[in-house]
């Protein structure tokens, strides 16, 4: 398999988010896009609060966020959005309201199943969670979606 680069943007990121209302809803704004990474800030919102007494991010938000990281850090390998196989979250810390920063970055890219890890920061720059996931690399999952309808 010959890999290739295909040049995606911050542009083209953002516009995935920007017609999904879950990830429109987690305020994802794409901060940078290499080749095989992307980072992208998350605006805080009331209800992201678990525990209104401690004050503390759900971790859902942050599984999320890993997950969007994590598999979005591959679009330079496959051209868009591919479906999750298996996902592990780890939480180092409390979060409580900030907005987040969500970095993923590609481990291993296979013929049909890549590794990426992803680490999600405070405003402050501490880590709050981080993990890793499996997604399958063989289409896209709009691509898969669309061979379902034919």
């Amino acid at each position: 398999m010959t890999l290739q680069t295909l040049n995606k943007t911050v542009d083209d990121v953002q516009a995935i988010i920007d017609r999904s209302a879950f990830l429109s809803w987690l305020g994802l704004k794409v901060l940078s896009l290499g080749e095989d990474s992307i980072e992208v800030e998350a605006s805080w919102r009331p209800e992201w609060v678990a525990n209104p007494v401690v004050g503390q991010t759900q971790g859902g938000i942050h599984a999320a966020l890993i997950d969007f990281a994590a598999n979005l850090a591959m679009i330079n390998k496959i051209g868009g959005p591919v479906l999750t196989i298996d996902l592990r979250v780890d939480y180092h810390r409390v979060a409580k309201k900030d907005n987040l920063i969500a970095r993923g970055k590609v481990i291993k890219f296979g013929r049909t199943i890549g590794t990426s890890e992803a680490q999600i920061f405070d405003g402050e720059g501490r880590l709050i969670a981080s993990g890793r996931g499996s997604f399958q690399t063989t289409q896209t999952s709009e691509a898969g979606a669309k061979s379902k309808e034919a």
